[in-house]
């Protein structure tokens, strides 16, 4: 039986972000070999600019948004000849049209600012909302380009306390893969105060204990991530460093051409459950509103099929 093809799906509203967003999406369906779905949904609400001539009968709104998705199809088919382009207009809310896409996408990309009134912040109602309830891994792309030239293939990822690797990382090895580059894993611990009163250079300080254990818990997670260390053909670079995650984070994320951090419905702030999304606690919220590059939010209950090397 042959496998399903999920789609990758970009949302796009005419916005500049949009366009970043759609241009990392035709990239990704490439590299992938799936469809791209380009998806516009708006509850016809009021557009700036000049509406095309058309049929006087229809909506100027509605014709705005085929001919925004006709525009978006043509861009498409240009920067990926081979991809197999869908383009679909929705009068709903864009949150709740693109997370019923998510159901059945393999990513959901989309910009991190949008048109209009909230065109103005860092990160858009839109795409915070989604990152927090969708069902597949959500890609948000940064309105505008990097300052320092990502290096091709190049993903980073952030390893946590669990004992086991945990979705984001599956995504991040996988996408890896996909790009025959390097996997970042960054492991940041961080020394209790009470602890970190003994002089650094004494041996068996806290400090060293702590990293030590940082160490031995990311080779862990990394074997059990991939168990033959070339079975994914991926260069896997190790980072333990001490700090806040966040900033740490950040810090790797700068020449990456993706950073991957993942988001639990197993319970939200004092452990309470988050009803109808998922947990995205502060070290998700820096990355999606600072991070330099595109930023994937992998839901826990994904699972990737990592790429094995020829």
């Amino acid at each position: 039986m042959e496998a399903i093809r999920r789609p990758v799906v970009v949302g796009v509203d005419g916005s500049e972000g949009s366009l970043r967003a759609l241009d990392w999406a035709v990239a990704e369906a490439m590299r992938s070999g799936l469809p791209l779905r380009v998806v516009h949904a708006s509850l016809w609400e009021h557009y700036e600019g000049t509406h095309p001539a058309s049929d006087a009968e229809r909506p100027a709104e509605e014709v705005l948004a085929e001919h925004l998705v006709a525009q978006a199809r043509e861009r498409a088919r240009r920067l990926g000849p081979k991809v197999e382009v869908a383009v679909d207009v929705r009068p709903e809310d864009p949150v709740d049209a693109l997370i019923g896409e998510s159901h059945g996408a393999a990513t959901v990309v989309l910009g991190s600012r949008g048109r209009g009134r909230i065109a103005g912040m860092l990160l858009g109602s839109v795409s915070l909302t989604l990152a927090n309830r969708s069902h597949c891994p959500v890609v948000v792309v940064p309105a505008r380009a990097p300052s320092t030239p990502p290096w091709p293939g190049r993903v980073v990822v952030g390893i946590s306390d669990a004992e086991k690797p945990a979705s984001a990382a599956f995504f991040a090895l996988a996408h890896a893969a996909a790009r025959h580059g390097e996997l970042v894993a960054v492991r940041a611990w961080r020394c209790p105060a009470h602890e970190a009163r003994s002089h650094p250079l004494l041996v068996g300080s806290p400090a060293a204990a702590h990293h030590r254990q940082a160490e031995e818990h990311l080779e862990a997670v990394l074997a059990a991530l991939d168990p033959s260390a070339s079975s994914s053909g991926v260069v896997i670079q190790r980072s333990v460093v001490r700090g806040p995650v966040h900033q740490k984070l950040l810090e790797a994320a700068v020449g990456a051409e993706l950073l991957v951090v993942g988001a639990s419905r197993s319970g939200g702030r004092h452990g309470h459950h988050v009803p109808h999304g998922h947990h995205l606690g502060p070290v998700n919220h820096a990355m999606l509103h600072y991070a330099p590059c595109p930023v994937a939010v992998v839901p826990d209950t994904y699972r990737a099929d990592v790429p094995t090397a020829p």
